[in-house]
């Protein structure tokens, strides 16, 4: 799978605080449920292991595995290094967008503003995530979406909750992130996954047409 365009459904786990030692079976058990693609931030304890037990748990999937909160070109490289195919960051940096880009990384730049937006999509972003989601709301991406090109996949990411979903995709969104509302340190593994199969449904129903 090479770009977030080739994903479906188009909603990314955001791991924020999972431990090494849990990211195997959560990986395995939101793969089962339908999930594609999988952030495990920098901002996480060892984050790189539990990229790699992802990825390694991952393999044949056909998913996105790989990193949030992307600030250097260094993490960049190790996630690819890793076997990583994903790079998600909260801001707009065009050397980490071209890096990734270049190694053959899904890259999801973080974005709030219109110039923003422009200048991920003219480094080569392949989707853009309007952070924090919350803030904006669906009529803000609206706004804004007006001046980017009609082919401009869009995520809001950032206080958004699968009850958010129908609001959202009216406005033109094209996929989402979850992060607390799908996973907090210390949730047990089987509510982790029983959000996620709610999350996936709620995603494929009516609410998100």
């Amino acid at each position: 799978m090479s770009a977030w365009s080739d994903l479906e459904p188009k909603l990314i786990a955001i791991l924020r605080g999972v431990m090494p030692d849990e990211i195997s079976p959560i990986a395995e058990g939101l793969i089962d449920v339908g999930f594609r693609a999988l952030e495990i931030p920098l901002n996480s304890p060892n984050p790189f292991v539990s990229i790699e037990r992802a990825v390694r748990v991952a393999e044949g999937a056909d998913c996105l595995i790989g990193a949030g909160t992307v600030l250097s070109l260094q993490d960049a490289r190790r996630v690819n290094d890793l076997g990583g195919n994903l790079v998600v960051a909260p801001n707009c940096n065009p050397e980490v967008i071209k890096e990734s880009v270049s190694m053959g990384m899904t890259t999801v730049p973080g974005v709030f503003t219109a110039t923003e937006a422009l200048a991920a999509l003219s480094s080569g972003a392949h989707a853009l995530k309007f952070f924090p989601a919350s803030l904006l709301g669906p009529d803000g991406i609206k706004a804004i979406s007006a001046v980017l090109p009609s082919e401009t996949d869009i995520i809001a990411v950032g206080g958004v909750s699968d009850s958010d979903f129908a609001g959202y995709r009216a406005a033109g969104v094209m996929g989402f992130g979850l992060g607390s509302s799908l996973f907090k340190p210390g949730d047990l593994i089987v509510d982790v996954i029983s959000r996620g199969r709610s999350a996936i449904a709620n995603y494929s129903s009516g609410e998100c047409s």
